[in-house]
């Protein structure tokens, strides 16, 4: 098998699912080789964990390792755009989280200079990336999970006209300080929640318009992004994990499509009971949905709970005692499996991946109009 050596720029909860994700991929061998983070200690703990070779202290020490192939970026947002730079200016493959770049100063700012700073910089970075020999690979497992796949291959082959899309990505919040700060994450749970359903289903349209032979893309955009969460004092936040500074906590965002066809996507950090994550297609023959999580493959009940405490169920669920859905093969159901296989394959014989910066390009065009329509209160148009 051909070995790829990884080196990861962070260590969090999605750097361990990569780590996971990148052993089960059949026919390369993805040695992890070194990691670093803001965080020594931690990096050294994930390190032994997951038999990382090597720990740096600086991002320049892991960049300047002439053995790594890919670098994995898995930062906060405001740190992507500058790292995935730096990484592939020394020829590295990058991997980057989801989303790809933001806008990085106040929520209260004017929301249309947003957007059309977010876009300039999605320009200058096309301009970039169109003189470097690595790739880019842009970390959207939804495109690759088997459900969402399946949409696309039985969509292929009817060529059925989609008139609706719908997507949601809710759970109960971020126990991460940052995710409460638009200076870090470019937004509330729009942008760090809505991006994965709003890839799929834009990735799900491109597919319907080559298959039928159209152009089809976002005409406009109709958000409400909120903090519904508020008015409850804090003895009555109950397991509602987010706490927001000046970002959104619920966002609605209407898409309307070019050919009059619409999707809608739902996003929330105030969710309780696990991470909600679906697709759904409805064509004039057929309704398809994705139930990403939760799904039904494994079902269990009980009364106590209190031995269950080093026995995963699911992400962001709060009690494992009475039913629970817990969640099978969770890398390769969610799509990371898929993925870094994609990833690896286009490293190893130069062919595009299905996620790369033409999805995160329209991806982020589209977050942001919705932050502009959001903070006009009125529909936002891209055309």
């Amino acid at each position: 098998m051909k070995q790829f050596k990884i080196g990861f720029i962070g260590c969090g909860f999605a750097a361990g699912l990569h780590v996971n994700a990148y052993r089960r991929v059949p026919g390369y061998d993805a040695h992890m080789h070194a990691v670093c983070s803001a965080d020594l200690q931690q990096s050294q703990e994930f390190a032994q964990r997951y038999g990382f070779s090597k720990v740096y202290d600086t991002v320049e020490e892991l960049l300047d390792d002439p053995e790594i192939d890919i670098v994995d970026v898995i930062v906060p947002p405001k740190y992507h755009v500058s790292l995935v730079k730096q990484a592939m200016e020394k020829g590295k493959h990058v991997v980057c989280e989801k989303p790809f770049n933001g806008y990085f100063g106040k929520g209260s700012d004017n929301k249309e200079a947003m957007f059309t700073q977010v876009c300039a910089e999605l320009d200058d970075f096309k301009e970039f990336l169109s003189h470097q020999k690595s790739k880019l690979f842009y970390a959207e497992n939804y495109i690759y999970a088997p459900s969402v796949v399946k949409i696309k291959e039985i969509l292929k082959a009817t060529g059925d006209k989609v008139l609706l899309f719908k997507g949601e990505e809710a759970h109960s919040g971020s126990h991460a300080p940052h995710a409460a700060l638009w200076s870090v994450n470019g937004g509330g749970c729009l942008i760090r929640q809505g991006c994965h359903p709003l890839s799929a289903l834009l990735y799900l349209k491109q597919a319907e318009a080559k298959k039928r032979g159209e152009t089809i893309g976002v005409r406009s955009v109709l958000c409400d992004a909120s903090v519904v969460t508020e008015s409850l004092p804090a003895n009555e936040r109950g397991s509602v994990l987010s706490n927001p500074v000046d970002v959104e906590d619920w966002s609605e965002t209407i898409i309307t499509f070019t050919d009059g066809t619409k999707a809608v996507v739902s996003s929330g950090d105030m969710i309780v009971g696990g991470v909600r994550n679906s697709v759904e297609a409805y064509t004039s023959n057929g309704c398809y949905k994705a139930n990403i999580a939760p799904n039904d493959s494994f079902i269990c009940y009980h009364t106590d709970d209190s031995k269950l405490k080093d026995v995963y169920f699911t992400e962001k669920v709060e009690t494992k005692a009475g039913w629970q859905h817990v969640f099978l093969c969770e890398e390769e159901m969610r799509g990371y499996v898929g993925e870094l296989e994609d990833f690896l394959i286009c490293a190893d014989t130069g062919k595009e991946p299905e996620s790369g910066f033409p999805l995160a390009y329209d991806t982020m065009k589209v977050l942001y109009a919705s932050y502009a329509s959001a903070g006009s209160g009125k529909r936002f148009f891209l055309e």
